[in-house]
């Protein structure tokens, strides 16, 4: 009898130590999260009826850990890369400063025009021409500088033509437009690719920087004497001319076609993140080089009476070259340069600007 009461005593025990146990783990266990219970539900609900559509395998897909993929190449075993977010806000960020940035320079240029006036001459025209560039100096220029202008036009229009033109002349013009303009962009590209070094080779020479460049930097030009009183004697090129042609030819174009042909020829089998940190660097050199083609167009049009004549014809008034470019003037006149001094005159509609 003492012996069945002490194992039922046992029993009891045995049993308040049990539950006593089951209570404190119970205790130190978590809350389950009620919003982490629905989604776990409803991610078991998709598992169901979409077994590859649930948070667990996108997560899985977006980590850019390679998988298995039968098509050779690189990056083809990797579906989807998360950088590729980054590139997408980056390149609207980009965009937006530099074209406000180029907004902002032919806003400038305008209010310098209506400020300065175009620059002319003080002298009278003498009627003897000098040969400022040759045939193949002025195909060699024409042939590069077309090309960028049809390859900005074309940029320009795929870059901000979604958020600019699209709203104004619809889906339908805008389809066709952007079509035509990306084909235009591409093809051009390596034609310009092909003028660029010869137009470096061509006019690397009179480029070089020279001592007397320093004097043209220090009084720029001139540029601010509205009344044109100021005279900076230079070579065949100026300070300012030199400094576009090793800015915007040398880098920004050489970076450009780099850049172009990496984005052209994507079978070149470059990396995804190749890609974009090309198409950032190229829309980032392409915007700064229509800013510096802006002052170029500015000096070479409505900026400075005969320089587009200069090299339409490859001739200029005598005094037009006294007056802005004497150094190279009076080597020409002393047959230390090429110029032909005293050249038959050029076709007849050739304006040298007025004596101011």
């Amino acid at each position: 009898m003492v012996s069945l009461s002490l194992k039922r005593l046992a029993g009891i025990g045995l049993a308040i130590w049990v539950l006593g146990t089951a209570a404190a783990a119970g205790a130190q266990s978590p809350a389950v999260n009620p919003q982490e219970a629905d989604l776990a539900r409803q991610q078991a609900a998709q598992q169901k009826v979409q077994p590859l559509n649930n948070e667990p395998v996108w997560k899985e897909v977006r980590s850019g850990v390679p998988q298995y993929t039968s098509l050779p190449g690189r990056e083809t075993n990797v579906l989807i890369q998360s950088q590729g977010q980054t590139w997408r806000a980056a390149r609207v960020s980009v965009a937006t400063a530099l074209g406000g940035l180029v907004a902002v320079l032919f806003a400038v240029l305008c209010g310098y025009y209506l400020w300065r006036g175009p620059i002319t001459l003080h002298g009278k025209p003498t009627g003897r021409t000098i040969e400022r560039f040759t045939p193949l100096q002025r195909i060699t220029h024409w042939a590069m500088g077309l090309t960028f202008v049809a390859l900005a036009v074309t940029g320009a229009i795929l870059t901000f033509g979604k958020a600019l033109l699209l709203p104004i002349i619809g889906y339908t013009l805008f389809s066709w437009l952007a079509t035509l303009a990306k084909y235009v962009h591409n093809f051009t590209g390596p034609v310009f690719s092909v003028a660029l070094p010869v137009f470096i080779v061509v006019y690397l020479r009179d480029n070089l920087p020279k001592g007397h460049d320093v004097q043209w930097m220090l009084k720029f030009g001139g540029m601010f004497d509205r009344g044109g009183n100021t005279h900076v004697p230079s070579g065949k090129f100026n300070a300012g001319e030199k400094g576009l042609f090793w800015s915007l030819v040398v880098v920004v174009s050489v970076a450009l076609v780099v850049t172009g042909y990496i984005l052209n020829f994507p079978n070149f089998d470059q990396t995804r993140q190749t890609m974009q940190l090309a198409n950032i660097v190229h829309m980032t050199a392409g915007l700064l080089g229509i800013a510096m083609a802006f002052v170029h167009l500015y000096m070479g049009t409505v900026g400075m009476k005969g320089a587009f004549e200069a090299m339409r014809y490859g001739y200029v008034d005598e005094t037009w070259a006294k007056e802005h470019h004497e150094l190279w003037y009076n080597d020409v006149m002393a047959g230390r340069a090429p110029g032909r001094a005293g050249a038959a005159e050029p076709p007849p509609a050739l304006p040298q600007g007025r004596p101011a």
